[in-house]
């Protein structure tokens, strides 16, 4: 009898225990990898990547963060030759517009930036590495996609500090 009770007692302290244990803490503070956090851009999750981090604190749309810093501007210009305003209207945030605008770069993407851009906005959009296996099959997506983000970060993170 007592043994059975301790059993069932063991159990019961398991069971309970158990949705305690499933909302601990995760590295980041964010979801666990793979779960909503949206970052692989090569393999057709959200534009953003892990390295992206920078360019998602830029606070709020890439219109708000090109009024008040010029030298991000600057830079998607000279990626671009267009203004940093028009080349990244309809981008969710600055950090996919200045990886977008290195890809376009590195790549010399046919059809540039613009063919990029279509892409990766508006309805029917495509990840940055999906959109770059369409426009440039040759290419590593995504060793490519991770290099324009980093580099997209090191000018959101030069830039913004």
């Amino acid at each position: 009898m007592k043994r059975s009770t301790l059993i069932l007692f063991s159990l019961l302290t398991l069971a309970f225990a158990a949705p305690a244990f499933a909302q601990r803490a995760h590295p980041g503070g964010g979801p666990p990898a793979g779960r909503g956090a949206g970052n692989d851009s090569a393999t057709g999750g959200s534009h953003a990547t892990a390295g992206e981090n920078s360019a998602n604190m830029s606070h709020g749309s890439p219109s708000d963060v090109l009024s008040h810093n010029t030298a991000v501007a600057g830079k998607i210009k000279s990626l671009t030759g267009q203004d940093a305003q028009t080349a990244c209207g309809g981008f969710k945030n600055i950090g996919q517009c200045v990886a977008a605008a290195h890809v376009a770069k590195n790549l010399d993407i046919p059809g540039g930036f613009d063919a990029l851009k279509a892409k990766l906005t508006g309805s029917g959009s495509v990840s940055l590495g999906k959109a770059i296996k369409e426009l440039s099959p040759n290419a590593d997506a995504k060793a490519e996609a991770k290099k324009a983000n980093k580099q997209a970060d090191d000018d959101l993170t030069v830039t913004t500090s």
